[in-house]
């Protein structure tokens, strides 16, 4: 028997886009683009990996600027 801690669970877009902060609708215009983070289609439903999510937070934070106070 496979259980949860065994696995990653896939996070649906709504909970991606509620732990960003931001509309689904954004989360899916990002996909478009190409700048969301990387989803797994399970069937017609696209799912993403906590990890996925989490690496592309980091990729995207703002960097401190030389010189910023």
């Amino acid at each position: 028997m496979v259980t949860q801690t065994m696995v990653d669970r896939l996070l649906s877009g709504q909970e991606v886009a509620d732990f960003l902060g931001v509309p689904l609708t954004t989360l899916y215009q990002w996909r478009t683009k190409g700048t969301a983070p990387r989803a797994v289609k399970v069937g017609r439903h696209l799912r993403f990996r906590q990890e996925d999510v989490d690496a592309w937070c980091d990729r995207n934070a703002d960097q401190p600027r030389a010189g910023a106070a």
